[in-house]
């Protein structure tokens, strides 16, 4: 959430998040339950009117862990950085420790795939059937290695390609654009 915050924060003070205001509608997700829910309620009446919207949630948040983005809702995910655990957590601790132990799993190997499966399980909150569309960003220059694709599910990883990797913001609004529109056509 403080990275979010900072990251909102900077948005701000940049003219960023005006400018993007100017497009479309921004909801937050906040450590309050309540204050969430209601900013996911507004965030779907602003898509189902559509004007369309902006949702800003963390991963391991309470909406990256079992909203569904279909349709409408979800036409674009960007998952921003590897989403790791907090390292320093007791708990987890003795879970790798126990790891280690029984089964002889590398504390490392273990946080990146639990991070992949992160990232992979907050990408998929926009695909929920088989006639759903959307783009999926992974902004993180991390994802390009193939220590980390080979730990994405197979759906995600035979639709990356290296001709969408390492983009500039222009070419990859280009793109996005132009799939959206044909995507958007009726069958």
């Amino acid at each position: 959430y403080l990275y979010m915050e900072q990251s909102v924060a900077s948005w701000h003070s940049s003219g960023l998040l005006q400018t993007l205001l100017q497009h479309k509608l921004v909801f937050i997700e906040t450590r309050d339950t309540r204050e969430t829910a209601a900013a996911l309620r507004n965030f779907q009446r602003a898509c189902d009117a559509g004007r369309g919207a902006v949702f800003l949630c963390v991963a391991r948040g309470k909406v990256s862990e079992g909203v569904d983005f279909s349709h409408h809702y979800g036409r674009c995910v960007v998952v921003i950085g590897l989403p790791f655990q907090y390292t320093k957590s007791p708990m987890l601790l003795q879970r790798l420790q126990y790891m280690k132990e029984t089964h002889g799993i590398n504390q490392a190997d273990y946080l990146t795939f639990d991070a992949i499966r992160q990232a992979s399980q907050c990408a998929g909150r926009v695909i929920r059937s088989k006639s759903d569309y959307s783009v999926m960003v992974f902004a993180d220059s991390r994802y390009n290695f193939p220590s980390k694709q080979e730990k994405l599910p197979e759906w995600i990883r035979k639709n990356i390609s290296v001709d969408y990797s390492n983009l500039s913001t222009d070419v990859a609004v280009t793109l996005v654009r132009r799939f959206v529109r044909e995507m958007a056509q009726p069958w």
